[in-house]
C-alpha cells in the first residue's frame, strides 16, 4: 500500500459527469489499496468568469480580495467531487488549502508555499478516508487566503507529494502525457514515455502548459515521483524524472512555443560601463523579469539593447524606461509585441553540434525570418514574427521528428 497524490485540471471536473470519472479515477485507486490525496482546480472556465465579476463591480479590486473571490472556484470542485465519491460509499473528506495546513507568503495572486502542517491530513488518512484538497490556495501569517498563481493546482499538488513523502504524484490532464509538441496544434507530435526534470522545466517555461514550471521546479528539487496522464483515456502517461533512458539519436525532446511576448529595444545607448545594470536593475526592482537580451556592438560611442519581456509587462517596462531616459540615456525605445518564441529543447542536444543549424535550416526553407536567438546547454528560443509561430513549430518539429513518425507508420 502506498500514497498517491492526485492532481485534476478545470477540464477534468468541469461539468457532473466530468466530476464523476473524477471520483471514479480516484475510488479506483484506492480500492486497490493506496491511501489518496486529490488535488483539485476550479471547474472549467470558473476562475475566468470569477474575474469577469469582479471586473463588474470593480474593476481595480485589491489582490486579497480577488484571492478571496478566486478561492471559491476551487472549494466548488472539491465539495462536489466529495459528494460524488460519498454516493459511491467510501469514505472521504474535503478540506480547503489552509484546513490542509498550506501556509503561504503574504504575495496576493501569485504566493509562494512556505511550508505545509500535514497532520489534519494523516489523520484524516489514518482514518483510512480519501481526501480532496482545494488546489492553488494556502493562507498567509495574517490569516488571509492566498492563491498562487497560474498553474497553482499543480504545484499544490507537488508540494503536498513532497511534505507527505508520496509514493507517487499523478498530473491528470486532457492529453495523454508531455508530447514533443501540443497534439492539439501539431500534427505528428507524438508522446514521450518520459522526460527529465531539467527538460520539463525548460518546455514548461518556454510555453508549453502541460505543466507549471513552479511545479516542475519543486518536483526536481525534493524528486518527487511525477507522472503527466489523461484523466479520459486511461493510457500510460509520461513519467518526469532525473535520469531518463536517451536514445543514441534523441537530441531534442520536445519544442515549445510562447505568444505571450514582447521585445524592448534601447536604441543609442552610450557605449560605457554601466548601461546594462541602470537598465536592468530598474526593471528588476519593479519585479518584471527579462529573458532573451541582445546587445550590439558599439559603433563609435553608441549600441543597442534589445530584450524580451512578457507581453503583459510590456507597458509598465516601457514607462519604467521612458521616466528614467536620462539617467539610462538614450535615443529611443523600440517596441514589438507581434512576435512569439519559439524553442527546442533536450539533454542530448549538449553533446550534439549541429541541432542549432538544423532548427535554423527549418526555418530558413520555410522563409520564416528570425529576430534574436537564445541557447542554453538544452534549449535554442528564437524570436519570429507571431504571424509565423504555427507555421514555425510545425517545420522545426517536422525537421527533428518527421523522419521518426515517417518510420512509426512503415
Amino acid at each position: 500500500m502506498g500514497l498517491i497524490v492526485q492532481k485534476f485540471g478545470g477540464s477534468s471536473v468541469a461539468d457532473a459527469d466530468r466530476i464523476r470519472n473524477v471520483a471514479r479515477i480516484i475510488t479506483e485507486t484506492y480500492k486497490r489499496g493506496h491511501n489518496v490525496v486529490a488535488v483539485l482546480s476550479a471547474q472549467g472556465d470558473t476562475t475566468d468568469d470569477l474575474i469577469a465579476k469582479a471586473a463588474e463591480i470593480n474593476p481595480h479590486a485589491s489582490k486579497r480580495e480577488m484571492d478571496m473571490l478566486l478561492s471559491t472556484g476551487e472549494q466548488i470542485s472539491c465539495s462536489l467531487c466529495a459528494m460524488a465519491v460519498e454516493a459511491m460509499g467510501l469514505p472521504v473528506v474535503s478540506l480547503t488549502g489552509w484546513q490542509a495546513g498550506v501556509q503561504s507568503n503574504s504575495s496576493y495572486g501569485n504566493a509562494r508555499i512556505n511550508r505545509i502542517v500535514t497532520e489534519r491530513i494523516l489523520t484524516e488518512l489514518d482514518r483510512r478516508c480519501i481526501v480532496i484538497v482545494t488546489g492553488f490556495q494556502g493562507i498567509n501569517k495574517y490569516g488571509d487566503i492566498t492563491t498562487l498563481g497560474r498553474g497553482g493546482s499543480d504545484t499544490s499538488a507537488v508540494a503536498l507529494a513532497a511534505s507527505l513523502h508520496a509514493d507517487l504524484c499523478q498530473i491528470y490532464t486532457d492529453v495523454d502525457g508531455v508530447y514533443t509538441a501540443d497534439p492539439r496544434l501539431v500534427p505528428g507530435a507524438h508522446k514521450l514515455d518520459e522526460i527529465t526534470f531539467d527538460e520539463m522545466l525548460e518546455l514548461a517555461t518556454l510555453g508549453a502548459q502541460v505543466l507549471h514550471n513552479r511545479s516542475v521546479e519543486m518536483a526536481k528539487r525534493y524528486n518527487v515521483n511525477l507522472e503527466v496522464l489523461s484523466s479520459f483515456s486511461g493510457k500510460p502517461g509520461t513519467r518526469v524524472k532525473e535520469v531518463v533512458k536517451i536514445m543514441e539519436k534523441s537530441h531534442v525532446s520536445g519544442i515549445a512555443k510562447d505568444k505571450n511576448v514582447a521585445r524592448l529595444a534601447l536604441v543609442g545607448l552610450a557605449d560605457e560601463p554601466g548601461i546594462a545594470f541602470r537598465i536592468f536593475s530598474l526593471l528588476a526592482r519593479e519585479k518584471i523579469n527579462v529573458d532573451i537580451i541582445l546587445q550590439s556592438i558599439g559603433r563609435g560611442d553608441k549600441k543597442d539593447i534589445s530584450f524580451t519581456v512578457a507581453k503583459s509587462d510590456a507597458g509598465e517596462a516601457t514607462r519604467i524606461l521612458e521616466e528614467n531616459r536620462e539617467y539610462i540615456g538614450f535615443d529611443h525605445i523600440d517596441v514589438n509585441d507581434k512576435i512569439a518564441k519559439v524553442s527546442i529543447v533536450g539533454a542530448g542536444m549538449i553533446n550534439n553540434p549541429g541541432v542549432a543549424s538544423s532548427m535554423f535550416e527549418a526555418l530558413f526553407n520555410a522563409g520564416i525570418n528570425i529576430h534574436m536567438i537564445s541557447t542554453s546547454e538544452i534549449k535554442v528560443s528564437v524570436l519570429v514574427d507571431l504571424d509565423d509561430a504555427d507555421r514555425a513549430v510545425q517545420v522545426v518539429h517536422n525537421k527533428f521528428f518527421g523522419e521518426v513518425e515517417l518510420q512509426s507508420a512503415l
